[in-house]
């Protein structure tokens, strides 16, 4: 019978009598640990991040741009041409059964004024179900409502930003702001949003009633026009059949034949917001298995000092044969050893991979989340790499000669 912790006291005294030795060759270990965890931080942080991103545009979202002019034989841009109205809005509404809510969009740019203060931003003039469509919450005050849209009252809801930058701490609800002039009475505060995926600062606007935009603010090519569409599927799998209705409902109500184009483009927002995100995934898969490369390069270590350590111990291994040692003894006495070296490197590879994701998390910026997941594969597979080089040299030493290992000089 194999006696344990007999074999592993003489394991530990054995490292302890080469104590440089042994530190040199954790040192592989200790960087593969600490890189793999490091690394899978920061690739976790900028998934989360991504994410956060992705639902801070809305779920289940599509987006309907006007169609392209064409001067000279030159084809402009998606949305050069205006070509939808708040009735295609109001149409999608009631005749696409996969539809939950539209958002028809007016927007342009303005100066606005609330006394001394003054702010360039985005003004969107919209309906009371882009609240719903862009999934955005009031932090205080009421949304307009569709007696506002119908009278094109002269009513807004700021951004946080546009509230830092005009208020202060001031309370806004209640204030007269100018936007290009016109006076305009705040009746509410977006949540915070933060930015969205292309790095825009979604809570540099202000919504209106479109409405009010359309009438007072930037004007009309023709009435009812509006600049895009905003639109929310009942769910996600509701995309594809909301994406299909649309297009067969506006092709119908632009008049648009059989073989021409489309004056319109219909894009699903969520498909490629989640292909960014599958994209940061398999980023971080793969600077995890960059940094793996490293504990290879440990193990190999260890494989290496363990057979120098079997030819200088030769003799001690065929006085220990002679007495009465199996060969287990011996292997597992071998194996003991690497297992030790690579666990220990592994538990200070961990501490020095936490503490390095944070530090580059303070000093560079970057959002990193350390996982308890992470932890345990980069610890696990430490313990993996001991046992698997440190077989070879074990199984070495066990199938030694108790002879020929006694008089070895």
């Amino acid at each position: 019978m194999i006696n344990l912790p007999s074999t592993l006291r003489i394991a530990l005294r054995a490292l302890r009598v080469n104590k440089m030795r042994s530190a040199l060759t954790m040192l592989g270990i200790i960087i593969g640990v600490g890189a793999v965890i490091a690394m899978l931080a920061v690739g976790t942080g900028a998934s989360k991040k991504i994410a956060e991103q992705i639902s801070s545009m809305g779920s289940n979202l599509l987006i309907i741009l006007p169609g392209a002019t064409t001067a000279g034989g030159v084809r402009m841009g998606a949305g050069t041409q205006p070509t939808l109205t708040m009735g295609d809005a109001e149409a999608i509404q009631k005749e696409c059964p996969a539809v939950a809510d539209v958002a028809p969009v007016h927007s342009g740019v303005a100066q606005v004024v609330y006394g001394h203060q003054n702010w360039s931003t985005g003004v969107v003039g919209t309906t009371p179900s882009m609240l719903e469509v862009r999934d955005w919450s009031l932090a205080s005050g009421r949304p307009f409502t569709l007696q506002d849209v119908k009278s094109a009252t002269k009513v807004c809801l700021l951004g946080q930003t546009v509230v830092d930058n005009l208020f202060g701490s001031m309370d806004p609800l209640g204030q007269i702001i100018r936007i290009k002039k016109i006076p305009f009475t705040v009746i509410g505060v977006l949540a915070a949003k933060g930015q969205s995926p292309s790095g825009q600062d979604q809570d540099d606007t202000i919504y209106v009633p479109v409405t009010t935009a359309q009438k007072k603010l930037f004007g009309t090519s023709f009435p009812g026009m509006v600049r895009i569409i905003m639109v929310k599927a009942k769910s996600a799998e509701d995309l594809g059949p909301a994406e299909k209705q649309i297009n067969e409902l506006l092709r119908q109500r632009h008049h648009i034949g059989q073989k021409q184009e489309n004056d319109f483009t219909v894009r699903n927002l969520t498909q490629i917001m989640q292909t960014a995100e599958q994209s940061t995934k398999v980023m971080t898969l793969l600077l995890g298995a960059i940094a793996s490369v490293s504990l290879l390069v440990g193990g190999i270590g260890i494989m290496n000092i363990m057979l120098v350590s079997v030819t200088e111990r030769t003799r001690e291994i065929g006085i220990r044969m002679a007495v009465g040692a199996k060969t287990w003894d011996i292997r597992l006495q071998f194996i003991i050893e690497a297992l030790t070296l690579s666990l220990i490197g592994g538990v200070i590879g961990i501490i020095i991979g936490v503490s390095g994701s944070k530090i580059l998390s303070s000093l560079a910026g970057w959002p990193t989340i350390v996982s308890p997941l992470s932890i345990f594969l980069a610890f696990g597979f430490s313990g993996l790499v001991g046992i698997f080089f440190g077989f070879y040299p074990a199984y070495k030493a066990s199938n030694l000669n108790p002879i020929d290992a006694l008089r070895f000089e």
